[in-house]
């Protein structure tokens, strides 16, 4: 345990990455922001001050303000007038890099704004953890956060991303990862290759990697706990052709409704169900 004394900081929002598991994990630099900043915020103040403790940094007279989704609208103003009055204010979530699924942007919005400083100490980063060890293409990828709640939204929410070219990242509770995964076969494809990332940088660390169709298969009758990251690889360019497609879908309209044609046809070939159920509605609309 090393002993932090406090360094003059200059005035200004500070946003410091705390760890999301291991708690040396977080940086050098991050604990002499800790140790040195006028007043403390804090997504979750039990955690913050156990992170303190753990590092032997004092926290003395400073105040710690809880500052979070559900109180934002009320604090902000109060933490805006410390920072007005020239004070160095740090901010920290209860895991991870500020901003990242967390309510630290409307304040770094409001600050510069206010033309005030804000300054970030990077460090831990479940997205960052998850693509490490993912093992899919980290040249690009795309960070979507949290699915909603109900079927038919988070099928929406999937489909909207089918088409990115780059990994795609998603945050999960455990409760619900195995019809995540359901819904992910059914608007992207069970051929894409994927990983689900849990408890990264903790004791229990695991990280399942396989097809979407072999995810559903192995959490389908597993309780698991803990935060949980997905990654979804790209969509693999000209797996099944343009003509394949119609083909299929031409066949499975003699007999369905254009809903239940794209569903058959997408689950077939393993493609978005967004861009079969827009080529029926055009074939519809060709023969009208």
């Amino acid at each position: 345990m090393a002993n932090f004394e406090k360094k003059q900081l200059t005035a200004g929002l500070y946003f410091v990455a705390t760890p999301i598991g291991a708690a040396r994990d977080i940086t050098l630099r991050g604990l002499d922001i800790l140790a040195s900043a006028d007043v403390i915020a804090a997504e979750d103040t039990r955690t913050a001050k156990r992170l303190m403790e753990i590092h032997g940094i004092p926290l003395g007279d400073r105040p710690v303000i809880s500052y979070h989704d559900h109180n934002g609208g009320q604090v902000r103003p109060r933490l805006m007038r410390l920072l007005n009055e020239g004070k160095s204010l740090v901010y920290v979530s209860e895991a991870g890099t500020p901003l990242v699924a967390d309510p630290g942007y409307a304040l770094a919005r409001a600050a510069i704004e206010a033309d005030i400083q804000v300054i970030g100490a990077p460090g831990p980063s479940a997205v960052i953890a998850a693509l490490t060890v993912a093992g899919l293409p980290t040249d690009r990828f795309f960070f979507a956060g949290f699915a909603p709640n109900t079927k038919a939204a988070r099928q929406r929410f999937f489909e909207d991303f089918a088409e990115v070219p780059g990994t795609l990242v998603f945050y999960e509770s455990p409760k619900r990862i195995h019809r995540m995964l359901s819904d992910l076969v059914q608007t992207l494809g069970g051929d894409r290759q994927a990983a689900v990332c849990r408890e990264l940088t903790k004791r229990f660390e695991e990280v399942s990697r396989g097809t979407l169709d072999e995810l559903v298969e192995a959490f389908s009758d597993r309780s698991v706990k803990g935060e949980i990251v997905v990654l979804v690889d790209r969509p693999r360019v000209g797996a099944v052709s343009d003509q394949s497609m119609e083909d299929a879908l031409r066949d499975a309209l003699k007999t369905m409704r254009i809903k239940d044609a794209a569903t058959v046809v997408s689950e077939a070939l393993g493609i978005p169900r967004r861009k079969v159920y827009q080529a029926a509605l055009d074939f519809t609309k060709d023969k009208e």
